[in-house]
């Protein structure tokens, strides 16, 4: 018997790697405009998956005008879109082989705080569009992951005792929790959790199997 029919995804540390695609673009971007002396290395992204881009680089560039920001995301974002499309990331071991047995008796989707554009991005490059029923990110509606885990639920009709989420941060952990959904840590992603030894976990993602 299924524990539940509704499978909600985090992406970044959840589904796949972006960080070695993104982080060349942030570099070229942020050294045209002299934000950065030193190159970014990919590690130095960890901290920042699943944050919102403005956050990230208010951060790398203290003292950033708002409009600066605004400037500087519209050419990361679109130069991201395009070449995650054509270069993807790394898709972490047995994720497409896993979606697809577990699309076979559950409904899959994605919420995630990207840009809009970047999930079509992710399912296009790895042709995983059939396996999604929906998705939903900030960029689309500028609203926190919270209320975008709503919107999907509402939208699809969604009940909590047959939905959990699955991510790999305390925002994801957070996030579940304000829509009473329960939640499946991936331990192997990017981020980490105030509750240790938290359960459900997984350390990869085959394993989910067992708790869905």
């Amino acid at each position: 018997m299924l524990k539940y029919k509704n499978l909600i995804f985090d992406l970044d540390g959840t589904l796949w790697d972006p960080r070695a695609t993104i982080i060349g673009i942030w570099n070229d971007i942020l050294h045209q405009h002299q934000f950065i002396e030193r190159e970014l290395k990919p590690e130095d992204m960890d901290q920042y998956m699943g944050l919102l881009a403005k956050d990230i680089l208010k951060d790398i560039v203290p003292g950033i005008s708002d409009q600066q920001v605004k400037e500087t995301l519209s050419e990361i974002i679109k130069k991201e879109n395009t070449v995650l499309r054509t270069q993807g990331g790394i898709l972490y071991e047995n994720v497409e082989k896993t979606l697809k047995i577990l699309a076979r008796d559950h409904r899959l989707f994605i919420v995630s705080n990207c840009q809009d554009g970047y999930i079509e991005a992710f399912l296009d490059y790895y042709k995983l569009n059939d396996l999604f029923t929906d998705f939903e990110s900030h960029g689309r509606t500028t609203k926190p992951k919270s209320e975008n885990i709503k919107l999907i639920m509402e939208r699809n009709h969604l009940s909590a005792e047959d939905t959990v989420y699955i991510g790999d941060t305390q925002t994801d952990y957070d996030s579940s929790a304000s829509n009473n959904l329960p939640f499946i840590f991936c331990t192997y992603g990017f981020g980490k959790l105030n509750t240790d030894h938290y359960e459900p976990a997984v350390s990869i993602f085959s394993d989910l199997a067992l708790y869905v």
